[in-house]
């Protein structure tokens, strides 16, 4: 399994303090409840942080899941800067991987973060209130979206999108630490390819194509 670079930093102490408390157990008879609950962090952190490597599918104008997790709005807006189009939100639970990727080739024009609340992230209201990321994207299709939204438990938005600079589809843009939501505003002439409820994996899932 490959360990995220973003939770090294969490999951090697763990690996290593788990590993001492069990050795100080067999040495010296600590209470095997604080080995225990060592080992249920790091056996947390571990699944959490797990990096899958992703290949995206082998086709042509497609916008791929920018994240893993569940789609909990579609809805049509007329966006300032996209026009008609349609936003999609994708919440991620504590058990998804939260690697977040480029749903498609673009270059990046601005990139806003902005403090705030840390609402549950499903509650609609999170992402105009809760800490974000915005991320305009210039693209084939037009400008698209993203908005990194922290959760209740998310208190650390990594975005590696830089303005002025270009990625690929399938691209690692960022990372969200323990719990967030994923916004995606695209045109809204496109060929849509999921529904509320549905499960969809990072560089993996059509969303839609064009």
């Amino acid at each position: 399994m490959t360990i995220a670079k973003e939770g090294r930093m969490f999951v090697y102490p763990l690996f290593t303090f788990t590993t001492l408390l069990f050795c100080i157990k067999v040495v010296y008879g600590i209470n095997i409840l604080f080995p225990f609950i060592s080992s249920l962090l790091f056996l947390f952190c571990l699944n959490f942080f797990r990096d899958p490597k992703r290949i995206i599918p082998n086709c042509e104008n497609i916008i791929l899941s920018p994240a893993d997790g569940k789609i909990i709005r579609i809805e049509k807006v007329n966006d300032d800067e996209v026009g008609d189009s349609i936003t999609i939100s994708i919440f991620l639970n504590i058990f998804n991987v939260h690697v977040n990727r480029m749903p498609i080739s673009g270059y990046f024009q601005n990139v806003k973060y902005m403090k705030g609340k840390f609402l549950l992230a499903f509650d609609h209201k999170a992402c105009d209130e809760n800490e974000r990321n915005t991320i305009k994207i210039s693209t084939e299709i037009g400008i698209i979206k993203i908005v990194q939204i922290a959760g209740l438990l998310a208190r650390r938005i990594i975005c590696y999108a830089k303005e002025e600079d270009t990625m690929k589809i399938g691209g690692r843009l960022g990372f969200m630490r323990f719990g967030s939501r994923i916004d995606l505003t695209i045109p809204s002439n496109v060929n849509l390819d999921i529904k509320i409820g549905q499960k969809v994996v990072g560089n993996r899932t059509v969303i839609a194509t064009y």
